[in-house]
């Protein structure tokens, strides 16, 4: 008994490339721009509100690029 099977591979053309990579570059832009605005709300805190939420000064980096980039 034999089988046969057909394989297609999707072509993507130039044009499908670059929207790609221009959906992406966008992507990444709003993701900075979150980020920096994150840090931004942070750093404006005061020690005492930072430590109702359970942070400190040190941590708002990393709170920042998890709370954006979901890590």
């Amino acid at each position: 008994m034999a089988y046969a099977s057909t394989y297609t591979t999707a072509q993507q053309g130039t044009a499908d490339r670059l929207v790609g990579f221009a959906s992406n570059l966008v992507e990444r832009f709003k993701k900075a721009r979150a980020f920096r605005k994150t840090m931004n709300e942070l750093y404006g805190l005061t020690n005492a509100q930072l430590a109702d939420m359970g942070l400190n000064r040190s941590m708002i980096r990393r709170v920042a690029y998890q709370a954006v980039y979901e890590v």
